[in-house]
């Protein structure tokens, strides 16, 4: 009987936590005006970061079913203030509430703010919009959308398959492999993912979507510094490897600096293969504890930063509202699934090859780089139906 509630019980989290993870960057994209929709929206990968890290930090005191009671709190607030929020204009006027829409854009933007042209533009797509027939699960596979699907599924894809669960959930591990105090190494991920993750929200809507996809230079700056000290050192190892190392710092040093600052989830995988490579040869044994927590924590920062929430506030802007429903819902499955499938396969893939894990995970988060910047279209200080008519210009003509 206790097994059988348990199993219940964590279904149902599974449901609301998936249904929430989409629902939530939607409604954010929808209600905030277009020059602040990328950090309100990123604020809900805040308040993820900060809640599991409190979660954390309370589970060191107390069991998982202490915890378990303490979560039931944040779930009543939730539903209690759902009884004061706005419904999202446009899917006011998708319904045809017309009034109902400009009267919640007066809720949201302030009694003595002119909201008619936000509202024109609103009903002028929502009208286009009225002239296609309701998608489908297996419509989404037209031409017509192809480009919004191929950007939000492979973003997902992309963010899990690049190791970050696989990371979270078994940091400890990890660093216990590597030699490395997991205690230390895990409450230093946790102080680094927060204020990274707030430095996201700030620069969301001045840098833009695509920089910080991109990832900040100054991670791989100071993190190649390292890299160049371990360079030395498997030179006066092992002459043979000079030529290799040469070239890819060679590599690191003429590389375009836009490319460059895409690198920080990479280089974070990067460094932490390494560290496991050396620990193999037997290398450097004091070295490498500490290359394995400054790969993970480049790793931790970057993404808190960057792949973290951008793709969900992507996902949130590029579909329509006609399509959004059946294309969030495929988005996430994809994304959960992703995830499912990388935390389940890393204990047999560092059975298999420590080095090799985490050089599959820095080639994936390297394939990213090339993946926005050729697909990825900046979405900063443009409207919604802005947005979504220059990614679905069929719906448009």
């Amino acid at each position: 009987m206790v097994s059988w509630l348990l199993d219940a019980g964590r279904l149902l989290i599974g449901y609301g936590i998936g249904v929430l993870s989409y629902v939530v960057p939607v409604y954010i994209a929808e209600i905030s005006p277009q020059n602040l929709r990328g950090a309100f929206t990123t604020v809900n990968q805040l308040m993820i970061c900060v809640g599991v890290s409190v979660m954390w930090l309370i589970g060191t005191f107390f069991p998982w079913r202490t915890l378990a009671l303490i979560g039931i709190i944040p779930c009543l607030l939730q539903v209690i203030g759902l009884f004061f929020i706005p419904e999202s204009p446009r899917w006011l006027a998708k319904i045809g509430m017309w009034e109902d829409c400009e009267s919640a854009l007066h809720r949201l933007r302030g009694k003595n703010v002119k909201i008619f042209e936000e509202a024109a533009e609103i009903r002028d797509y929502t009208k286009t919009l009225h002239q296609l027939s309701e998608t489908r699960v297996f419509d989404l596979f037209q031409p017509t959308y192809a480009k919004s699907l191929i950007v939000g599924v492979g973003l997902m894809v992309l963010q899990q398959l690049g190791g970050v669960n696989a990371i979270a959930f078994y940091v400890d591990s990890i660093f216990i492999s590597a030699g490395f105090s997991s205690t230390i190494g895990s409450i230093a991920m946790v102080i680094v993912q927060v204020p990274f993750t707030l430095l996201g929200v700030l620069l969301m809507d001045i840098s833009g979507r695509r920089p910080l996809l991109m990832v900040l230079a100054a991670s791989w700056f100071h993190t190649t510094r390292i890299y160049y000290y371990f360079t030395l050192k498997l030179n006066m190892l092992y002459r043979d490897a000079k030529p290799v190392v040469f070239a890819v710092w060679r590599v690191q040093l003429y590389m375009n600096p836009k490319m460059v600052s895409a690198a920080g989830t990479c280089l974070g995988c990067f460094l932490t293969g390494i560290s496991f490579l050396l620990q193999d040869l037997q290398v450097n044994n004091w070295f490498s504890p500490i290359l394995a927590l400054v790969g993970v924590l480049v790793f931790s920062g970057s993404f808190s930063l960057g792949m973290g929430g951008i793709p969900w506030v992507i996902m949130s802007e590029i579909f329509p509202i006609n399509i959004k429903g059946s294309a969030g819902s495929l988005v996430t499955v994809v994304n959960w699934f992703g995830s499912w499938v990388v935390s389940y396969a890393f204990n047999f893939l560092m059975k298999w090859s420590s080095e090799g894990t985490f050089f599959m995970f820095a080639s994936i988060c390297c394939s990213t780089v090339l993946f926005v910047a050729k697909l990825v279209p900046e979405t900063k200080g443009r409207t919604l139906e802005e947005i979504q008519a220059s990614m679905n210009p069929l719906i448009s003509n």
